[in-house]
């Protein structure tokens, strides 16, 4: 049996713009451990990892920095150093396209087999656990990958082993020249045994005529809507006891250590009986190493502020967002504004009007849209 190790967009040397200093330093060094933290699993005795597979966007850039370059090399020539092999291929991200990028500059010394070619091909062919591997994929090199269609042409040698494609890229054909569109159709039709993907975060499988072709998604996340699988990839293959045979493949996930995870939550500001209430609320959700958005829903009969909100109780999380966009205002609570003898109570009257003489429900939600953004505006607060 093989056991391969398949990663995918870990995006070292990404740091979260949304985050304040020093959180923004601290979440970065964080991620950027995921690398070691890979290799320490392959290392593992217990997990078995003959191989490891890189299917694009290790690097955020295409220029990470030189001690950023150093520490990767030296974790994947660990892997090379005990037996493990090691493929990796350009994103998207850290693109070979340019003359500076990080694969071009240091591909003579890069650990295991680099993937370099504008255009599928196959790679070469490395031995794991007396198993032939043959490897087959491209470096989206711009100018030179034809992208005005998806990639239909896949080659495959006629050798017993096992096959494997490593791309990064989008199944179909939205996203741009740069997300790599692959045809679905023509890579089940090559006759690989597994196609190793990246691009896409999430953790998706897809059968492409019996092939097995799996996207093993981010581990570590970058922001509420990104928030990462939290989980190791591992490729289990049966190779056929007869040549030519196809391998049988079972696709696992394995818990990964140190994982911060992004988390986003709901909570109904109405079903609370006032802004202490609900303070209290977030408050009992409180980690220090919690990274929360809590978003605010429903018809409080009280007046939220998400700004203060966050303001007041952010450092008891690593990184806390409260967003009320979604929040409508009670009716009571509307009527008491409008009887103000205040710019608010004129805004508030002159929008109810509008609204009740909307002329359909689009027209209708536009308005509570317009009277939400005015109200957060005259608070102070940025439209949302």
């Amino acid at each position: 049996m093989l056991r391969l190790l398949h990663l995918a967009d870990l995006h070292l040397g990404w740091a979260p713009a949304y985050m304040e200093e020093p959180r923004r330093s601290e979440r970065r060094r964080r991620r950027d451990s995921l690398l070691e933290r890979a290799v320490r699993f392959a290392l593992d005795p217990a997990n078995r990892i003959g191989m490891v597979v890189i299917a694009g966007d290790l690097f955020e850039s295409h220029r990470p920095d030189r001690a950023q370059v150093a520490s990767v090399l030296e974790q994947l020539r660990r892997l090379e150093a005990a037996g493990v092999r090691v493929v990796t291929v350009p994103g998207n991200h850290d693109e070979i396209t340019y003359p500076d990028s990080v694969y071009r500059e240091r591909a003579a010394e890069w650990p295991g087999l680099l993937v370099q070619s504008p255009v599928p091909v196959h790679a070469g062919t490395v031995t794991v656990g007396g198993v032939p591997v043959h490897v087959y994929g491209l470096a989206y090199t711009g100018g030179l990958t034809p992208t005005q269609e998806p990639l239909a042409q896949f080659p495959r040698v006629d050798e017993p082993g096992f096959h494997l494609a490593v791309l990064h890229g989008t199944l179909g054909t939205w996203g741009g020249e740069r997300s790599l569109p692959l045809d679905g159709a023509a890579l089940g039709r090559a006759g690989y045994d597994y196609v190793a993907l990246g691009h896409i975060h999430r953790h998706e499988r897809h059968d492409l005529d019996g092939t097995p072709a799996v996207y093993c998604g981010a581990v570590e996340g970058k922001g509420w809507d990104d928030p990462g699988v939290g989980q190791w990839t591992v490729v289990e293959v049966d190779m056929p006891a007869r040549a030519g045979g196809r391998a049988r493949v079972e696709v696992r996930t394995c818990p990964a250590e140190g994982v911060q995870p992004i988390e986003t939550i709901s909570l109904d500001a109405g079903a609370y009986g006032g802004a202490a209430e609900l303070r209290s609320a977030i408050e009992a959700l409180a980690d220090p190493e919690r990274i929360l958005q809590v978003r605010l829903t429903g018809a409080p009969a009280y007046e939220v502020s998400a700004r203060e909100l966050q303001s007041a109780l952010a450092g008891l999380f690593f990184h806390l967002s409260v967003v009320d966009d979604e929040v409508l205002f009670a009716p009571a609570l509307l009527e008491r504004w409008a009887s103000e003898p205040t710019i608010r109570g004129l805004f508030v009257k002159r929008m109810q009007a509008r609204i009740a003489e909307a002329e359909d429900e689009e027209t209708r939600r536009l308005l509570q849209r317009a009277l939400r953004q005015g109200l957060y505006a005259l608070a102070g607060g940025e439209p949302r």
